[in-house]
This record gives structure tokens, C-alpha cells and sequence, in this order.
């Protein structure tokens, strides 16, 4: 579905990605992980066409939507009216809002509710349905846990469980709560200094103690033997 080689991004003067490789099967979820400035948000931002890459070539087998970091909703706007922007090239047929009422139902209550009154989960919901919209084969996710709390950020990965099973959308996820990336993702790439350092399966990835202590920090504390 999703295939990079030797992805190159620069700032200036500054390389981000220096020939990153990446694979995402059609139907799989997969997450790519990695400290703070690693290159994992630009990765996303290249497959978009938000920032133009120097060299390399990504092939992408199906529509994409991205989530970003940050949600990026507008505030002053309903919950229905921010997931009508996901769908803004679509045929108007398509533009109903009900598909995603149906794949997260605790939204319907709020479709009036301006955004910018919703909790941090809410809004992340909105963000998910508002790229939903767009009725992707490849949903691009920007750090889905940030700000907020572990029981959210939980729920929202069943939500996405979901829309991978009953939908067949295939998902790449970053992500900087690793335990949480690796419980819904089978496969990793972890990235670091704008280049893949490792990848394989996720169990795989979390039993490594010296993959764990140089890249991942101290979030892999599931894989640390008392």
C-alpha cells in the first residue's frame, strides 16, 4: 500500500530524513517511533505533500489522510462542520457525517457542540473522523496521545482497532508512547537523527534492552525483567 526508498527531506541546510526506507502493507497497522526531532513527523508531512522531499520516491497505492499533531480543528466551528472540511474534494454524496458517527458513536451527542469546548479526547475523535472523511485507504496518525490521559489515549486505540478491522484502513502511526504504539501495531520502524535504525515486529522490538535504553527511552518498561 505504502512504499519509501531512500527518503530524503531537507530544512535549509539541515537534513531531516536521510534515506528513510519504509513498508506499510495494505490492511496493516504499523507504527514508527523515536525520540523527540527524530524525523518522524516529517516522514508523515513528505507522504501528505505538506513539505517536498530533496530525493527518494514513495509510492502510495491508495488516497491518504493525515491526522496531525496537535489536532489542528477549528475551534469556533461545530463538530459536524470540522468533519464536512475532511471531505471537501468529495462528491457531495459523500459528505455524510453519519459514517463517522457510526465508527465512534460518543461523537453523535456533540455534532453541535463547537470544537473548541470539547475535551483534548473529543477533539482527537473529531480529528480522526475529520481524516475518515476523506474516506482514505491509508490513515497518516500524528502522535494520538499527546495531552492526553492514558485511559483516553486507550480508548482511542480500540476506536482505531476498529476502523482497521471493519474498514480495512490501513494505519501508520507515530506515536512517542511506544507501549501504546506497539499494543495496537504489529511491525515498527524506529527512527532516530532522520534515519531507520531498526524495524521489525513490535514483540520483537520491545524485548530488545539495548534497542530500548538507546532509542525508546524509558517508555518500554513492559519489556524490563524485575
Amino acid at each position: 500500500m505504502l512504499h519509501i526508498r531512500d527518503l530524503v527531506v531537507t530544512y535549509g541546510a539541515a537534513t531531516a530524513l536521510d534515506g528513510v526506507s519504509l513498508d506499510v502493507e495494505a490492511g496493516e497497522m504499523v507504527a514508527l517511533v523515536g525520540p523527540n526531532g527524530a524525523g518522524k513527523t516529517t516522514t508523515l508531512n513528505a507522504i501528505s505533500g505538506v513539505v517536498p522531499t530533496a530525493s527518494g520516491t514513495i509510492e502510495n497505492g491508495g488516497r491518504s489522510a493525515q491526522v496531525p499533531e496537535g489536532r489542528q480543528l477549528f475551534a469556533d466551528l461545530s463538530v459536524d462542520d470540522n468533519l464536512r472540511l475532511g471531505a471537501w474534494r468529495m462528491p457531495r454524496r459523500d459528505r455524510n457525517t453519519e459514517r463517522v458517527y457510526a465508527v465512534m458513536p460518543d461523537l453523535r451527542p456533540l455534532r453541535r457542540q463547537r470544537a473548541g469546548l470539547l475535551s483534548g479526547g473529543q477533539q482527537q475523535m473529531v480529528a480522526i473522523g475529520r481524516a475518515l472523511m476523506a474516506r482514505p485507504d491509508v490513515l497518516l496518525i500524528d502522535e494520538l496521545s499527546l495531552g492526553l490521559a492514558p485511559l483516553i489515549a486507550a480508548r482511542l486505540i480500540e476506536h482505531l482497532r476498529e476502523i482497521n478491522r471493519d474498514e480495512g484502513t490501513t494505519i501508520l502511526l507515530v506515536e512517542q508512547e511506544v507501549d501504546l504504539a506497539f499494543d495496537l501495531c504489529s511491525r515498527a520502524y524506529v527512527i532516530e537523527a532522520g534515519r531507520v535504525v531498526a524495524e521489525g515486529p513490535t514483540d520483537v522490538l520491545r524485548a530488545d534492552p539495548q534497542l530500548a535504553a538507546i532509542y525508546l527511552g524509558t517508555a518500554m518498561t513492559r519489556s524490563e525483567t524485575p
